[in-house]
């Protein structure tokens, strides 16, 4: 009888940063409110047992994901996106997908516009 694997869903929805983020001078000039989401799907061996080790603990990406958006200032929401992936992805092996969202929440007064990707293990860097 073969292992299976069970597969869980990490939520990180909404986490809203003030970063500089954009091409524009007006978005050089200040940073500006985004929010992030990030969806891991992890594998685990078996139903995790009901502790902390047994899991992939998110506190690491809402840190990181704050870190970034006072590192420096980033052009393109597309490089938001794929740093935040890359960040997921190398923490802990049983991450298996990785869909980063970020919104710009200021920059039109009727909608949001924003950036999604999805990253798998295979491309760890």
């Amino acid at each position: 009888m073969c292992a299976r694997m069970v597969e869980y869903t990490i939520l990180l929805e909404g986490l809203e940063v003030t970063i500089g983020l954009g091409i524009h001078d007006h978005e050089r000039a200040a940073p500006q409110r985004v929010t992030v989401s990030v969806w891991l799907t992890c594998g685990y061996d078996a139903v995790p047992q009901d502790r902390i080790e047994a899991v992939v603990d998110y506190d690491y990406l809402r840190e990181g994901i704050r870190a970034l958006s006072e590192a420096r200032h980033i052009e393109l929401q597309e490089t938001l996106c794929e740093e935040v992936a890359q960040l997921a992805l190398a923490a802990d092996p049983r991450v298996r997908t990785v869909k980063v969202r970020s919104m710009k929440l200021d920059v039109y007064p009727d909608a949001r516009v924003g950036c999604e990707v999805v990253r798998s293990a295979g491309e760890r860097e």
